[in-house]
């Protein structure tokens, strides 16, 4: 069974008028670029489609764009309260010994938490990178296992973690698909925090550094990510970036110069917005729709998505764009709030291009006798 759901009158009208200007924008999807890189992707933020990727599930090295899961580890610290922004780290021998770039702290140094993970996002300073895993976990290697916790929790099935910094090691990988995975999750979870991956420059111990996303400078719709650059690594570089509402976010990895990679992740990013868009189809926690539920203390179940849903198609085909809810066969109490009870599949002309879960919007009790004994007898017929 399944109906469809008038999608037109569903979306808001601000979304409506933006359909009247994108139909007459109308042109064919080529190919993606040819991008010089080991593996790369470009995502959607918001929908999570993938726009272009190759050698995406790839393990490789990722010079500092480890750093991104080792501020994000931080973050999350921060958000469970166990550490504060305000904590006075002490800058260990090791930390400070750390090759690589650095932030130049000193070794028995007293460093505000903020301070360090500023130098980290923006100076990608190895030695403070060390000094957070520390101060985070007690020792690197003991902050790594914490790493590879998180990407577990976060799907990212294809990276192992070895240390905070990014220095090589063959051991130590991720892979295009998983940066993107992670990146999403900074952005999601820590927005007041993601904005510090827009920093031009920070100075510490009267130095200096510029951000080394040169995309900061070049296109005023880039507000991160990171950097990253070994000898076996090569040149990478995730970027993301918000146009008209629309957040993309491309990873590179593997290009061959620091001019490479900003010029690889700038292609990326404008086909992505040349050719498709994003739109807002329905929003978390609204019903949709409302179901038949059996046997429960009421006979009606608002149904719809817990989260906000977005929906990517290629530019200028909003016209062919449908909905219908699937449910996922009779409905029976008692239901929560919350629970799965089929899926909202999203179509372009004839073709099914997403499925999301639909979710019960209301909790449901049991009936009592004679609502259970109706509904048996109304069920036979």
């Amino acid at each position: 069974m399944s109906m469809m759901l008038p999608l037109h009158l569903l979306l808001s009208v601000s979304l409506l008028a933006c359909s009247l200007v994108v139909q007459a924008q109308e042109v064919p999807i080529p190919d993606p670029p040819q991008i010089g890189a080991r593996g790369y992707l470009l995502i959607d933020h918001d929908s999570g489609r993938i726009l272009a990727e190759s050698n995406a599930d790839e393990p490789l090295e990722p010079a500092s764009l480890t750093k991104i899961m080792t501020v994000y580890v931080a973050l999350r610290e921060l958000a469970e309260g166990n550490i504060s922004l305000d904590d006075q780290v002490l800058i260990s021998e090791k930390a400070w010994r750390t090759g690589g770039s650095k932030m130049f702290i000193e070794v028995g140094d007293r460093v505000s938490l903020e301070a360090l993970l500023k130098g980290v996002i923006v100076q990608s300073g190895n030695d403070a990178s060390v000094a957070v895993a520390e101060h985070v976990a007690g020792a690197e290697s003991s902050f790594a296992g914490l790493m590879n916790s998180h990407a577990q929790r976060l799907g990212m099935r294809n990276s192992n973690f070895l240390n905070s910094t990014g220095l090589p090691h063959p051991d130590h990988t991720v892979t295009a698909r998983d940066i993107a995975t992670l990146t999403s999750a900074v952005i999601r979870e820590f927005p007041e925090y993601y904005a510090w991956y827009s920093i031009p420059e920070y100075t510490y111990n009267g130095i200096t550094q510029s951000n080394r996303n040169r995309l900061l400078r070049q296109d005023p719709s880039v507000d991160g990510v990171k950097t990253g650059h070994t000898e076996a690594a090569g040149y990478c570089l995730v970027a993301s970036a918000v146009r008209d509402g629309q957040r993309l976010t491309s990873v590179v990895m593997g290009t061959a110069s620091e001019s490479a990679r900003a010029r690889e992740s700038q292609a990326l990013l404008n086909y992505g917005y040349r050719f498709f868009e994003t739109h807002n189809a329905f929003a978390g926690g609204k019903p949709v729709e409302v179901l038949r539920i059996w046997a429960g203390d009421t006979t009606e179940l608002p149904v719809g998505p817990v989260r906000d849903l977005y929906v990517t198609i290629p530019r200028g085909k909003y016209a062919e764009l449908s909905a219908r809810l699937e449910p996922a066969g009779t409905i029976n109490a008692p239901v929560t709030w919350g629970d799965t009870v089929g899926e909202i599949v999203f179509s372009l002309g004839e073709t099914d291009i997403k499925r999301e879960p639909a979710a019960a919007l209301a909790d449901v009790g049991e009936g009592g006798f004679m609502r259970r004994a109706v509904d048996s007898v109304l069920r036979l017929f």
